[in-house]
């Protein structure tokens, strides 16, 4: 496994970040390792799959994990607020740094991810290949 680190800084996309790194490093299979910093603006897709909440605040990010390939990323995300209270769901675009963010990423060298159609869920689900090292 290779690891790619960076930084993000204030007024980036989250999202859109990472789906930068992904086309610039052309990475075929990855993971988040580790995502801490914090952010100003929030929004996520909640658990009926259709809804976006957003929050205009500033929010710690507690963790941020999923699949990242060349066919698309598939994120969750979990935030807490100035109580401490926790909340999260699907990454959106929208998520903007406040002033920072630690990003790891896993690139999975023996793999491949791919995503296809399924008639079951109505959603391009994950599709997991083995490359020949």
């Amino acid at each position: 496994m290779k690891i790619y680190a960076v930084r993000l800084t204030e007024g980036m996309d989250l999202k859109i970040e990472i789906q930068k790194i992904v086309e610039e490093k052309q990475i075929k299979a990855g993971i988040i390792l580790s995502s801490v910093g914090c952010i100003s603006k929030a929004r996520f897709r909640v658990a009926d799959g259709v809804s976006v909440k957003g929050i205009e605040k500033n929010l710690e990010i507690l963790s941020l994990n999923g699949t990242l390939s060349q066919k698309g990323i598939h994120l969750h995300i979990s935030f807490s607020d100035l109580d401490g209270i926790s909340f999260g769901g699907h990454l959106v675009e929208g998520n903007i740094i406040n002033t920072t963010c630690e990003l790891v990423i896993g690139i999975l060298e023996d793999y491949k991810f791919d995503r296809w159609m399924d008639s079951n869920t109505g959603y391009e689900e994950l599709v997991i290949e083995t490359q020949e090292s």
